[in-house]
Order: structure tokens, then sequence, then C-alpha cells
């Protein structure tokens, strides 16, 4: 069995992607700012991390073989009213700390046979979208990221990266958070709802398996249809 650090690990996408390997009997590590509360995430380790504010923690580890960003932000502000602090609370939370994690990562990723890294962009990106600056620009920066490090880390390690479009998840509770915003929601991607955590789940732990060992710098769009279709 294999050894995954998730950072954000705790709730949402990363949460299922750790049930997942955990049901694999998978060694998953979990960072996050506070511990989990699932029962069903009991059998993993957990170590605290800010990601805006702090390095990450020293993971002492002979070997990683996979690796998993999950921590993002949802700001949909008229770009004229984003401030420059919100602009760079963005980046901190999506870019750069994606960035210092898998730094942090690279020795114990690279010793291991093959190693895979998932990240996790967002639809907004390649399908512009009002309100949405300020995250299209940090999660550009992840595509950017995923796929320079695809070139520079092959053929030891494989790096992916999912774009999702809106799932329900406590990171978007309050766009979701009545009746009538999750069927307006629904009715906006093709496939008729909102993602599920687990749908990104089932990619995610797919493309940490060996069954992914030919893709790498690949940006792979989880989004119901919206980033791509009209109906």
């Amino acid at each position: 069995m294999g050894t995954y650090v998730i950072a954000g690990g705790t709730k949402g996408i990363g949460a299922a992607i750790a049930r997942q390997l955990l049901e694999q009997s998978h060694q998953v590590i979990l960072l996050a700012k506070v511990a989990p509360d699932d029962p069903n995430l009991i059998g993993a380790d957990f170590m605290s991390w800010d990601f805006r504010n702090d390095a990450p923690p020293t993971i002492d580890l002979a070997q990683v073989d996979g690796a998993v960003y999950c921590p993002g932000s949802i700001r949909l502000k008229p770009f004229h009213r984003i401030g420059a602090n919100e602009f760079l609370e963005d980046w901190q939370i999506n870019a750069q700390g994606a960035a210092l994690f898998l730094q942090a990562l690279h020795k114990p990723l690279t010793q291991a046979p093959v190693a895979s890294v998932v990240l996790f962009s967002t639809v907004a990106v390649h399908q512009g979208m009002p309100f949405h600056a300020s995250i299209a620009m940090a999660k550009g920066a992840i595509e950017g990221l995923g796929r320079s490090l695809a070139a520079e880390w092959a053929p030891k390690v494989r790096v992916n990266v999912i774009a999702p479009s809106l799932t329900q998840t406590p990171l978007a509770e309050k766009l979701l958070s009545s009746p009538e915003k999750l069927e307006a929601g629904n009715k906006r991607h093709p496939m008729g709802r909102v993602g599920q955590a687990e749908d990104h789940a089932n990619l995610a732990c797919f493309l940490l398996s060996e069954g992914s060992s030919w893709m790498t710098g690949q940006v792979i769009g989880v989004d119901g249809g919206m980033g791509t279709l009209r109906v």
C-alpha cells in the first residue's frame, strides 16, 4: 500500500479523497488548520497547517507515493471592488500554498518508484465568468504550476490538475444555502446538477493510481459539462 499526503484533507473534496484512500488501506496524512471530525477519517494521521500564513510542517517520510493539494477559496466580487489584500489572500491560499507544499514534499515524492500529484483549478480559468477575476487568476497559476512541474519532474513524478465547477462542499455553502440557490446551480450545468465531492475524489484517486500511469501534465474538467457545452 502507498503513502499519500493531502493538504486540506479534513473537509469537502479532500476528505472524500482521504476516505477512498483509507478504504483501500493506504497510509493517509492530512494537513489542515483544524483536525477532522469525520469518523471515517479516524485512520488518518493529522498535522496542523495554516495554508496562508505558515510554512508547511516537516513531513519526515522516506517515500511519498502521492500528494494532493485541495485548499481553495471562492471570492465572487466585481473586479473594481477587489482589494489588494484580497488578491493576495486568494494567491496565498490557492497558488503559493500549493507551491510550498510541493517543495516540502519534493524529496520523498522523488524517492517513490513513480509518484503522482493532483492539484485543483476551476472551470472559471477557461470559461470566462463574471466576478471570478481573483480566483481565476490564482487558479490559473495552479494550472501553470502543474504543467511546469509535470515537465520538470518527469518521469519520476506525474502531475495532473482537476478543474471542477460548483460543488456542494463547505467551501460553497453560501452559494448553495437555500433550495432556490441549489436549483439555480443545478440548472446552470448541462448534467442538471451541481458537483459532489465524490465526483472529484473518484478522478483524483484514479490519477493517484497506477491506472493513470501514462497521464501527466493534464488539466481535466469535472464540471457537469459547464466548461464545454451549451444546452
